[in-house]
């Protein structure tokens, strides 16, 4: 609703349409209460499935639902296609990069997250993040344009064309570590007939010991045995300093070859004019048990951007399960509110957490005390919780069949360049291109 009318009931402003702002704007809805959600996507993503996308097992449209054919059927929500630059928590007011302003009764902040490069040099502009739809169409360009310039010119392998280098050893980073191995030595080594493919290197380093780390010791063990399997090197308690164009450089001084740099080292809070007004903490909004922030009446904040504490003072997991039940939740005290009655404290039931590590290889810790899954029937498990979170039954259908045909076969469909404008790669480095004795391999044993 613009700033210029005169609500005649009340009205929700949510920014957002992740996981956390489309739960809320459904609950609300289900209320018959008016809301408008602004987002600068038209369409909603499916998160924890980009790094399919990324890796070409996938298509974009398969994770990406529009936004109005969510609400087609909820005609109180009004979808605005805009992006937020200001918001003023006290008026329950956002404004517009175009200048549009959209104020309510009540603000919900649901903007989510991005990446946090933690200031490493060049991190932010030589690496792949997975965030977006747009990010993982980009990094599976990335991933087949250099296996498609290593064709026209092998010697290039000697230069890292096919070294492929991941940043963090969270669910992000293993995800995308097992599926890109799947990709490469399952479906590459079949379509590249004249390419040594068995020469390509994924190389995934995380300053941790482990790799997922929330997950107990012997899905840690787990993990590194089947990524190890599957061809994908361990750099554990490293730590990356700096990314350029045509290598990562380690603490220690060793340098590793490539033009492939895929982010999974972290996540922070959008940030808007306006924000520093809120308590913070981490970047974080801090909230109340009831997801409302102290000291501003009206104003609630849910998802990756909230800093909402469980029983134990410990922030929740930033997780889709924890955003969309925190969406709801959310929505449900506005409407006790606007009804005068008490709020309820947001409790998170914890249903788990899984990782996929590639093809009918997961790990699933289900339920508050964790029983532990692995192999095919946490792979079964995964497939059937995450078709769950789907937001449509066609998104669900897409998504079966196909993880059924990668399951089955050697070939992905997705696996096209689809931007006939992508620049060649620049293979020079300050004018001229290097030579591979002028790059220091470095493998596990080095760190």
């Amino acid at each position: 609703m613009s700033s210029t009318d005169s609500p005649t009931k009340p009205n929700v402003v949510v920014v957002g349409a992740g996981f956390a702002g489309i739960a809320c704007a459904k609950e609300l809805a289900r209320h018959d209460v008016e809301v408008t959600l602004v987002d600068k996507n038209t369409y909603h993503q499916f998160q924890p499935l980009l790094y399919q996308v990324a890796t070409a097992q996938l298509a974009a449209t398969d994770v990406m639902r529009p936004l109005r054919g969510l609400f087609r059927k909820h005609p109180t929500v009004a979808v605005k296609n805009a992006e937020i630059t200001t918001i003023d928590p006290d008026s329950h007011s956002v404004t517009t990069s175009t200048g549009e302003v959209f104020a309510g009764s009540y603000l919900v902040m649901a903007a989510g997250s991005t990446p946090n490069f933690f200031g490493i040099t060049g991190a932010e502009e030589n690496s792949f993040p997975l965030y977006s739809g747009t990010d993982a169409t980009k990094l599976r360009n990335r991933i087949l344009q250099l296996f498609e310039e290593a064709d026209l010119e092998p010697s290039r392998l000697d230069l890292g064309a096919l070294n492929f280098v991941i940043i963090g050893g969270g669910p992000t980073g293993v995800e995308t570590a097992g599926s890109l191995a799947d990709l490469i030595f399952d479906v590459m080594v079949e379509r590249y007939h004249d390419l040594d493919v068995e020469k390509a290197r994924i190389i995934l380093i995380d300053r941790s010991d482990v790799v997922l780390r929330p997950f107990s010791e012997s899905a840690h063990k787990y993990a590194a045995d089947v990524l190890n399997k599957k061809g994908v090197e361990l750099m554990l308690g490293a730590s990356v300093c700096e990314v350029d164009k045509y290598r990562v450089v380690l603490s220690d001084g060793s340098e590793i070859p490539t033009h492939c740099v895929v982010w999974a080292g972290g996540l922070k809070s959008r940030t808007f004019e306006g924000l520093d007004v809120l308590p913070t903490e981490r970047g974080r909004i801090n909230v109340s048990t009831d997801l409302s922030v102290n000291g501003h009446p009206g104003v609630y904040a849910i998802g990756d951007g909230a800093n909402a504490l469980d029983d134990e003072g410990r922030p929740f997991p930033q997780l889709a399960s924890v955003a969309a039940q925190a969406g709801k939740a959310a929505a449900k005290n506005i409407v006790a509110d606007m009804s005068n009655a008490s709020s309820e404290p947001f409790e998170y039931h914890d249903k788990g957490i899984m990782a996929m590590i590639g093809k009918r290889a997961a790990i699933a810790e289900l339920g508050g005390k964790r029983h532990e899954l692995h192999g095919l029937i946490a792979f079964s498990a995964w497939l059937g919780v995450h078709a769950w979170l789907m937001s449509t039954t066609r998104a669900r259908m897409d998504a079966f069949i196909s993880w059924a045909w990668d399951s089955f076969s050697h070939n992905r469909g997705p696996a096209i360049i689809d931007d006939p404008d992508l620049p060649r790669i620049d293979w020079t480095h300050d004018g001229e291109t290097p030579e591979p004795s002028d790059l220091t391999e470095t493998t596990p044993g080095d760190t």
